[in-house]
């Protein structure tokens, strides 16, 4: 057995070229504290088992692993990565949970660790470490990792819908930049269409991009599924309004958009089928980073913009955020914590941070001295997309009931089947309040 103090993991890291793999994603003045971290020992024969999303951007993949190694040579704890795709992680998740065997480190969705909380390892010591030595976690990070004051899990960061556009067909259609109101967006759009540009927008059981366009329409208009008591409000004024402006916002979509999956809109945009959407910034990585020389080239028409405010008055965009945690059943519990510290220390973090170019944004806040955040113009868009987000569940509690909602796609499939002329906005809210309400019991 052995204990690893934060100097030595630091001395030792260095030693195995993470230099040179800094050097290599840029460098930042990361201001971290000199605080001492949790004192773990990690168990004799140790592996570890990680299961998480296949990745959008392949910066996210190539360093992870590189991180990995780096742990394994330096711990001399194996550790195998398992890449699964968005749709099926879930499922994979909730099978080792009820199981009792299988991964013992899973990045999850969200708020997926909050339907296991009786089955995961205490990480309030390690998020309290890393709270206090990087500048603190951001509020969102905090609530999506914590239950009952607990951290249940440790956000590793999140994705960011925002407005992704051709800036030249935007300048065709007469606009220099995207609105910033809903009915100028929507304007925007129309004319796009109108010169054969459409938008498109994933309206399929899509993990990210459903999910984060059709929850900001309803927040965007004062609707939410539950208040701050937890009682299901789904069916209000507001919900119906937000369904009536995203029905007219789908009749400037490209054909097909009910059944997108999230990855394409990706594969509409960088066809040229599509002059705007809501996504990531993995578009752009994959224009500048492809073979094609054509492909290529569009990274430079490429912009991004946050979304549009509605009468709220405040942004009301999601966060597709990606949450650490260990399952109890694990052997290995304190090799698992080991290897979740060691990914977040600067070192490890920082060129993981710079070679997704800002896809998965930063939970802890010293990490806004990234260089990523100024390499690019573009990547700017997307620095504060946990500052700004709302959360799933908004404006209730983060809890079980909202994970399961959330897994079910009501709110996608609401606002999806008005856009395809099945219901009425009506009827559609009252649909969506009577499957929520199966959720909570109430």
């Amino acid at each position: 057995m052995q204990a690893f103090t934060r100097r030595q993991t630091l001395q030792a890291g260095a030693a195995l070229a993470g230099a040179a793999l800094v050097a290599r994603q840029g460098r930042a003045d990361i201001v971290a504290k000199d605080v001492a971290p949790p004192v773990l020992t990690i168990e004799s024969g140790a592996s570890l088992r990680v299961l998480r999303p296949s990745k959008f951007v392949q910066g996210d993949e190539t360093v992870y692993l590189e991180n990995a190694k780096k742990f394994t040579a330096m711990t001399g704890v194996p550790v195998q990565v398992d890449f699964e795709g968005w749709e099926d992680l879930r499922p994979k998740i909730a099978v080792a949970a009820n199981v009792g065997d299988g991964p013992d480190v899973v990045l999850a969705w969200s708020d997926e660790p909050h339907k296991y909380v009786d089955k995961v390892v205490d990480l309030t010591d390690l998020a309290t470490y890393l709270g206090e030595r990087y500048g603190g976690w951001w509020p969102m990070a905090e609530k999506y990792g914590t239950r009952d004051g607990k951290w249940i899990a440790m956000p590793i960061g999140a994705a960011g819908g925002r407005v992704v556009y051709r800036k030249s067909w935007l300048n065709e259609a007469g606009y220099d930049a995207v609105p910033t109101d809903l009915d100028g967006f929507l304007q925007l759009c129309t004319k796009l269409k109108a010169i054969g540009h459409p938008a498109g927008l994933a309206l399929g059981n899509a993990v990210g991009d459903g999910n984060a366009w059709c929850n900001w329409v309803v927040w965007a208009h004062g609707g939410a599924m539950v208040d701050e008591n937890d009682q299901v409000i789904i069916n209000s004024p507001e919900t119906i309004e937000a369904l009536k402006y995203a029905k007219a916002l789908y009749e400037t979509f490209i054909p097909g958009t009910l059944s997108w999956l999230d990855p394409a809109n990706n594969k509409a945009f960088l066809a040229g089928e599509i002059g705007l959407t809501q996504n990531g910034i993995s578009i752009y990585y994959a224009a500048k980073n492809s073979e094609d020389a054509n492909v290529r080239a569009l990274a430079e028409d490429i912009y991004h913009a946050k979304m549009p405010i509605g009468p709220v008055g405040r942004p009301t965009e999601r966060a597709l955020v990606l949450n650490q945690m260990v399952f109890a059943y694990s052997k290995y519990p304190n090799a698992a914590k080991e290897f979740l510290r060691f990914m977040m220390e600067h070192e490890q973090y920082d060129p993981y941070l710079n070679a997704c170019i800002g896809y998965w944004n930063h939970p802890l806040q010293a990490y806004d001295a990234s260089a990523v955040w100024s390499a690019d113009p573009k990547h700017e868009p997307f620095k504060h997309v946990l500052k700004d987000a709302l959360w799933d569940s908004y404006r209730g509690t983060i809890r079980p009931e909202s994970a399961a909602v959330l897994a079910d796609f009501v709110i996608v499939q609401m606002v999806a089947s008005v856009c395809a002329g099945q219901a009425s906005p009506e009827e559609a809210a009252a649909e969506a309040d009577r499957r929520i309400r199966r959720y909570y019991r109430s």
